[in-house]
């Protein structure tokens, strides 16, 4: 399953594991987790109005950020430090 490996931080890679799906709370069905490389970040995602919460536009996007948990409390905290220091929404995916 190598084409199911990409570059992650501890914490999402522990809520990822080896699942390829979550569930899109939204339609109530499974929809594949985010395959960063085969699509772009901003056609699943968007950010909130202060840059702290990622959003899941589509039902692979909402499994992603549900699967991953996108917004715990320690990335949030993390987004805010970044951004007042100028680092924070990176431009590719902002």
């Amino acid at each position: 399953m190598l084409d199911n490996l990409a570059l992650a931080c501890q914490g999402c890679n522990n809520h990822k594991y080896n699942r390829v799906e979550g569930l899109d709370r939204v339609s109530g069905v499974a929809a594949p987790i985010f395959p960063p490389r085969r699509d772009r970040w901003g056609e699943h995602f968007a950010w909130n109005d202060d840059f702290t919460l990622i959003i899941g536009v589509t039902p692979t996007g909402r499994a992603t950020v549900e699967t991953l948990q996108l917004n715990r409390s320690g990335l949030i905290r993390m987004r805010q430090v970044l951004f007042i220091a100028g680092e924070h929404p990176p431009s590719e995916a902002g």
